[in-house]
């Protein structure tokens, strides 16, 4: 599994599988090879969701969302891999 954190503050929002993540960094723009992070907003939560995105991602994205107008959300690997 892999991580989900706010860029801006941190936190965890929570675990995402290898296949969540690659369908952001299929679906989202990047500014440079190897960049981790994605700014997620309503728009871009319709958009992903219109592309197909796995349900329970969206879920976890919207929640981290909130009442806010957008984040950064990042990706790790806590394994190192």
């Amino acid at each position: 599994m892999l991580e989900l954190h706010d860029n801006d503050t941190g936190a965890l929002i929570g675990s995402a599988t290898p296949e969540q993540v690659q369908f952001l960094i299929d679906n989202l723009e990047e500014t440079h090879s190897g960049d981790q992070d994605y700014y997620i907003d309503e728009p871009t939560l319709e958009l992903l969701e219109d592309s197909g995105a796995d349900p329970a991602l969206i879920d976890l994205l919207r929640g981290a969302l909130a009442d806010r107008e957008g984040f950064e959300v990042r990706w790790s690997d806590p394994s190192g891999g």
